[in-house]
């Protein structure tokens, strides 16, 4: 599992730079992927949002922009570079009312029990030092019952893909990353993680063993990324 006072750091290195290197990184795809899961979420109806791992806030804008204004979106994070990042970017965009960030730590959330209807976390989850632990605390802060959790994330590729994807990951991918952000090492660090993060079915079952139900994984663009989704 990664350690947290290092992912902190290097995120905090890359925060400047973070939005435009995923936007060339993925050709622009993650803004398709961020569409499924918003409309995902606007179909279960929450009251209150957690985007954990929340980074430049770019998940919560867009559940800012695809559910109604009356829903509260609280955008959190451990690293506070990239939370700043968040809040410049809404200054700059205005609006964005229902939603606001906040500091916190996804291996012990500063919220209150069954407090919340969704928690949605994007390319978060792989980077947390203790995943059980943290897949347990977003299900203690999830109303029961119908809370979901989103979970959007990289996963294994189909079989064919496989070879061409990873020579990208390993090979093209942090050489690309250190040219736009200056921090090569982190790239090669997301490259493993993304690498070593369990396929659809073993994550689903860490979702079973921390309580959800009605656990449903779909795969997105040959299998690379998976939407996660499970109930309280």
């Amino acid at each position: 599992m990664p350690d947290s006072a290092a992912v902190n750091t290097m995120f905090a290195r890359i925060a400047r730079r973070y939005d435009l290197a995923n936007r060339l990184l993925s050709g622009g795809i993650d803004r398709w992927w961020r569409r499924r899961l918003v409309a995902a979420v606007r179909r279960a109806h929450p009251q209150v949002v957690l985007d954990l791992a929340t980074g430049s806030g770019d998940v919560a804008f867009a559940l800012g922009r695809g559910l109604p204004a009356g829903v509260e979106i609280i955008g959190m994070d451990f690293c506070l570079p990239m939370l700043d990042e968040a809040e410049a970017k809404k200054r700059r965009a205005g609006g964005y009312a229902n939603v606001s960030f906040r500091p916190g730590d996804g291996l012990a959330l500063p919220l209150a029990d069954a407090s919340i209807d969704a928690v949605t976390i994007a390319f978060g989850l792989r980077n947390m030092a203790d995943r059980p632990r943290a897949i347990g605390e977003m299900r203690r802060v999830l109303r029961s019952p119908h809370g979901r959790l989103f979970v959007l994330e990289f996963s294994q590729p189909s079989r064919w893909f496989r070879p061409l994807y990873f020579f990208y990951l390993r090979r093209m991918l942090p050489r690309l990353a250190g040219l736009i952000t200056g921090d090569r090492a982190a790239y090669e660090y997301l490259g493993r993680t993304i690498g070593d993060f369990p396929g659809r079915e073993r994550l689903g079952a860490e979702f079973r063993a921390a309580g959800f139900s009605s656990v449903t994984a779909t795969g997105l663009s040959f299998g690379i990324v998976a939407l996660h989704e499970a109930t309280v």
